[in-house]
């Protein structure tokens, strides 16, 4: 059950970076507002995922998986959004 409640906090996650990826790079959007919203919403989902199980199996506490669950998915997000700009020039 927690799986699918992180996959669908997940879901939010990738929709407001893909919202606020046009607000921080004003227009610029090679894939379109579509692709943006794809692209930030799958690679929230799968740096989520692999938090949740890969944190815990590197030794670390319950805390440090949730911390790492709640702050890189949105980096991530943004990260592979930017890469996706710098790539498209």
């Amino acid at each position: 059950m927690a799986i699918l409640i992180l996959v669908a906090a997940m879901v939010v996650v990738g929709l407001l970076i893909g919202f606020l990826a046009g607000i921080i790079w004003k227009g610029n959007r090679p894939i379109g507002v579509q692709g943006d919203y794809i692209v930030a919403v799958i690679s929230a989902v799968a740096i989520g995922i692999l938090d949740w199980y890969v944190i815990p199996a590197m030794g670390f506490s319950t805390a440090m998986r949730n911390l790492g669950v709640a702050l890189e998915p949105a980096l991530g997000a943004l990260a592979v959004l930017w890469i996706v700009r710098v790539a498209k020039k």
